[in-house]
């Protein structure tokens, strides 16, 4: 369990755009190490962090990221992609879903955004920010954006000063090609 460069990248975003976070409803999917997460919550959003509740030491490492930055407070949940459970259903309102690298596996793709539509259907004027790694010309999710009718707006890795190799005093994100887009009802 490490910050994938996908994190740091999504966190410079949170970090840059901090000041329209404070009180903020946010809600991290696939969180791990819970970078985002945690940057969001040290910049005034409401945060819970989720991972899958299959994977308990995630869960876990969720929970120690946050005693590690002084966020006992911070609610971690276990959501397993693609499955309706009392956990999804119980959720607060949410006003940002941060998913950081979890377009990794295309066999989760799916799964993936029948969550994010489940969330944005429940919160209509919600948004899903998420970066991911391009590891593969063939993967895509475009299809699946149509199907469950969803929009996506690009966001340039330079207008938040992340076209860089190195990221708050990090290796990271390196040579990797990472894109962001924000992801909302169509």
């Amino acid at each position: 369990m490490y910050a994938w460069p996908c994190a740091v990248v999504l966190a410079q975003y949170l970090w840059v755009h901090r000041r329209s976070l404070r009180g903020k409803r946010v809600l991290e999917i696939g969180a791990g190490v819970s970078l985002p997460g945690v940057v969001a919550a040290k910049c005034g959003a409401e945060v819970t962090l989720s991972d899958s509740e299959e994977l308990p030491p995630c869960l876990q490492r969720c929970r120690s990221s946050c005693r590690a930055n002084r966020l006992p407070h911070v609610p971690v949940i276990g959501l397993t992609w693609g499955r309706v459970s009392p956990q999804l259903l119980a959720l607060a309102p949410v006003d940002i879903i941060l998913g950081s690298d979890v377009f990794f596996d295309p066999k989760d793709f799916e799964d993936i955004l029948t969550t994010v539509y489940f969330l944005l259907e429940k919160n209509p004027h919600a948004q899903f920010w998420t970066t991911y790694q391009v590891r593969s010309a063939d993967w895509s999710i475009e299809a699946l954006l149509c199907k469950w009718k969803l929009k996506t707006i690009h966001i340039p890795l330079h207008s938040f000063s992340a076209d860089k190799e190195h990221l708050a005093s990090s290796s990271l994100p390196g040579r990797h090609t990472i894109e962001m887009m924000i992801i909302s009802l169509a």
